[in-house]
């Protein structure tokens, strides 16, 4: 009986870290979320914002990659 209770004050450390985690990760989303609204009010598209935020995140070769290929997308359908 001892095994399960160890087992129980486990699992129930474990959901506790996990909830505080969760309360942390919406903490920091809606900082997000105020920062572009920030940047939104002093003339800044945040929906570009995000999209620069995106392609940073991606190694140079594949953003490269990705760049080349729209290019060509672009002027098989005469947008450029």
């Amino acid at each position: 009986m001892s095994e399960a209770t160890t087992t129980d004050q486990q699992l129930r450390l474990f959901i506790e870290r996990v909830e505080r985690l969760e309360e942390e990760k919406k903490g920091i989303a809606d900082d997000i979320r105020d920062t572009y609204n920030e940047a939104k009010s002093n003339g800044y598209d945040p929906k570009i914002m995000r999209q620069i935020v995106r392609l940073r995140k991606m190694p140079i070769h594949d953003r490269k990659e990705m760049e080349a290929i729209l290019d060509v997308y672009k002027s098989a359908l005469g947008i450029d």
